[in-house]
């Protein structure tokens, strides 16, 4: 047997967790426990069933390795094809700073529930071809929030590596096509899936044992610094999947940003430790940080100021000259207030062009209209209560603030009528979101109207519920088409996402402000609390194009009233004319109109905007031989 000696001349205590030596590894635990000990593995071959493993050695950590509660020892020898855990005191735990795990590569299997995880010596080799994140600004990003096993599971997906790492990869083509630039991934490390109830402190009745369910978003205690093996296809290595789907995501142009949570039971060390350690060994692109996380710690440390990290708030400080913004704000007050005015709540318009415009010079801010624990968007104008029963919680579990409108019936329905009201709201959901200033984050599927049947809080649902449908009607690919061209349209003009804020001021003196605002007269906004429209004008000479050309004209009008209104038109400068280029109650055009064959204003003062749409008026030369409209 191999005889593994201690190094008496290695009294380093960190890093933690288990590294290799030239000569055998380092390994330091955090144990409060009189005795502490490394536990080896060898893995047992079991013709292709799954695999045992059978301990071969118990090395106690020596007493002079222990500084408070952290053992520390260095071990020459050969480790290779070994395992590893620990042992304090008679309980056995697997390493926190474990970098993968055997024991869990299957999802969703009870008996898996209490297994230690053993966590290997070896670390594979992988080829990153030069890769390096990619640093988009945040003016430029359009990110795409997934959860890797639900993106793909569904059978319509259309990739064999179904639920996985590669999954996602086979995935790109369609992200390219619908012009994303950023995908933002729900707990991709190795958490518990099998819900292990916890005895609720003075509860003598609490169980151990695991329940049916499963916690399907990953929100929950985990291996931090372990990608979760059930996300990587069988008999591969969680680790390479893992990076294999970041570098080629990068080679497309595409960033990635795992979310990571924190209890906030964790050290702030530990928590600095394990966002530098995805950035510097995964090359993630940012870190969505939700739960609980030292933002003050993390918005100062250098090794991440290039790093988006993203957490509900932040108190930053504006970049220095030159520097771009790291930090982004990522909480639900842009879903609330633009959700209220999309269904035609009173006093909105106020909260709408705050909203739209915000973009704050020390951080970034992540707008969205759906996320995890709310309805998707579909389920937003198809349901005003939330229909959880499947969580077999009796209802009770959800919020029961959801801002949504049913349109006129709960659930899915056949009414023609209704659909097309539902698919109007939609689209104007997404011209809300798109146009405005802040980086917009669509959630998976919303896209093609994907629905959870009114479920909010789908978080135990391993199922058809949560796995996306690729399989699309009509209604779906014309939401999906819709959205392919307001993203290609904001992409295309920089008014809808400068690196500024707007500041409401002709500081060019162009004679004109970047943005203004206007009721249903020009230049005199209505923000009565009755009011249920505004008018946005933007004025295309405070932006460039890539070409170094001035952006053109737009004027925005959002009627989310339930009646019609007669806006008047801004003036022009010369030689340029009015031309809808979107108009979201036009369902035979899909709600917009391709670039080419916009719907040019002539000698017109005046425009009837239908009940609930959000009209897109851009400022172009006069076309010829043209009639007015």
């Amino acid at each position: 047997m191999e005889q593994y000696q201690i190094d008496v001349n290695d009294s380093r205590v960190y890093p933690m967790g288990l590294t290799r030596t030239d000569g055998g590894i380092h390994v330091s635990a955090v144990a409060a426990a009189k005795a502490c000990s490394l536990l080896l593995f060898v893995k047992e071959d079991k013709n292709g069933k799954e695999a045992r493993f059978r301990e071969v050695r118990n090395i106690p950590f020596p007493e002079e390795g222990k500084t408070g509660h952290v053992w520390s020892m260095t071990l020459n020898g050969a480790f290779d094809d070994l395992y590893y855990a620990f042992e304090a005191d008679g309980k056995r735990f697997s390493d926190p700073y474990g970098r993968s795990f055997a024991g869990r590569e299957r999802w969703g299997r009870l008996s898996h529930a209490k297994r230690l995880l053993l966590s290997p010596v070896a670390e594979p080799e992988f080829d990153w071809q030069g890769d390096r994140p990619l640093h988009i600004p945040y003016e430029d990003c359009i990110v795409y929030r997934a959860h890797v096993r639900g993106l793909t599971k569904h059978a319509s997906s259309g990739t064999e590596h179904r639920g996985t790492f590669r999954g996602v990869v086979d995935k790109i083509p369609y992200f390219k096509e619908l012009g994303i630039t950023t995908l933002e991934l729900l707990p991709p490390v190795e958490f518990q899936e099998v819900m292990m109830p916890e005895n609720v402190e003075g509860n003598p009745y609490g169980t151990s044992e695991p329940t049916s369910r499963l916690n399907y978003w990953g929100y929950a205690k985990a291996g931090m610094f372990a990608p979760k093996a059930s996300y990587a296809d069988p008999g591969t290595n969680p680790v390479t999947e893992f990076k294999y789907m970041v570098r080629e995501l990068h080679k497309a142009g595409l960033e990635v940003v795992p979310e990571l949570y924190f209890s906030g039971k964790e050290v702030p060390e530990f928590v600095l430790e394990t966002v530098r350690f995805w950035v510097r060994e995964y090359h993630v692109d940012g870190i969505h940080l939700t739960g609980y996380a030292p933002t003050v710690l993390l918005a100062k440390d250098p090794y991440l100021a290039d790093t988006k990290l993203w957490a509900l708030s932040w108190e930053a400080e504006k970049p220095a000259a030159g520097e771009k913004k790291h930090l982004g704000e990522y909480n639900d007050g842009f879903l609330i207030d633009m959700r209220r005015a999309l269904k035609g709540d009173e006093e909105q318009m106020s909260s709408l062009i705050y909203r739209n415009r915000r973009n704050p010079a020390e951080t970034g801010v992540l707008n969205f209209m759906a996320g995890t624990n709310g309805f998707t968007m579909m389920d937003m104008v198809s349901y005003d209560q939330k229909h959880n029963e499947a969580n077999g919680e009796n209802n009770r579990d959800g919020s029961d603030y959801n801002y949504s409108w049913n349109c006129g019936a709960e659930g899915h329905v056949r009414k023609k009528k209704i659909q097309e009201l539902r698919s109007r709201q939609l689209r104007n959901a997404m011209l809300l979101l798109f146009l405005s200033q802040g980086t917009p984050v669509l959630l998976a599927g919303d896209e093609f109207g994907n629905s959870q049947n009114g479920n909010n809080n789908a978080y135990c649902q391993d199922n058809e519920i949560s796995w996306l449908n690729w399989n699309l009607n009509k209604w779906d690919q014309a939401l999906l088409d819709f959205v392919k061209h307001v993203i290609a349209f904001r992409k295309a003009h920089p008014v809808f996402h400068m690196e500024q804020e707007p500041r409401v001021m002709d500081y060019l003196a162009c004679g004109h402000p970047d943005i203004s605002y206007h009721g249903v007269n020009a230049w005199q906004p209505e923000f009565e609390n009755f009011r249920r429209q505004i008018g946005i004008l933007y004025c295309g000479a405070y932006a460039k194009k890539p070409n170094g050309e001035n952006d053109d004209f737009f004027f925005v009008i959002f009627n989310m009233h339930w009646e019609p209104h007669s806006f008047a038109l801004p003036n022009l400068p010369k030689n340029l004319v009015w031309s809808l280029a979107f108009d979201t109650s036009d369902s035979a055009a899909g709600g917009y109109y391709e670039e080419g064959q916009e719907r040019q204003i002539l000698n017109q003062k005046n425009y009837m905007v239908p009940s609930r749409s959000v009209l897109v008026f851009q400022g172009k030369k006069k076309a010829k031989n043209l009639d007015k409209a």
